[in-house]
């Protein structure tokens, strides 16, 4: 048993340097992958009829998309307050999809998250190849504003 708390206790450590370390636009493809793995789940559970399980999931949905929400500098770019207004739409249709316990409409959360997800992905692939070509941030065609986009 001691090992095995060992393990998780390592685990953690690694996970919490992971994060300390990230830069701003690998922090946010980190939520944006989380989103998805407790949409993931929690819809899975809700199939599954473990409310427990799917609310415990949802919730953390919830709490990730709440600091999407106010991380998001929306003056940063012109997208930005389009895009407060979609993360505070997912909030509330996720917070209905758990209180419903219906995972058609957590399905239709995860269908917003996807092309979000991967938009985040693809920018912050572009903003590591103008890291390694020593182009500064903000040269390309990304704008880095305050943040990542307006975030951090």
């Amino acid at each position: 048993m001691s090992q095995q708390m060992n393990s998780d206790a390592q685990r953690a450590q690694f996970l919490n340097d992971t994060v300390l370390s990230a830069s701003p636009a690998r922090l946010l493809t980190m939520l944006y992958d989380r989103l998805v793995l407790d949409l993931d789940r929690g819809m899975k559970a809700q199939v599954a009829g473990d409310v427990a399980e799917a609310n415990s999931r949802l919730t953390h949905a919830q709490d990730i998309v709440a600091e999407l929400i106010v991380t998001l500098d929306v003056d940063a770019w012109e997208g930005g307050p389009g895009l407060k207004g979609l993360y505070s739409h997912l909030l509330n249709e996720l917070v209905q999809a758990n209180i419903s316990n219906d995972p058609v409409r957590t399905a239709a959360c995860r269908s917003i998250v996807d092309p979000l997800r991967m938009a985040w992905h693809e920018a912050a692939g572009g903003l590591a190849q103008e890291a390694a070509q020593n182009v500064p941030v903000g040269a390309g065609s990304i704008s880095a504003g305050s943040g990542f986009l307006g975030v951090g």
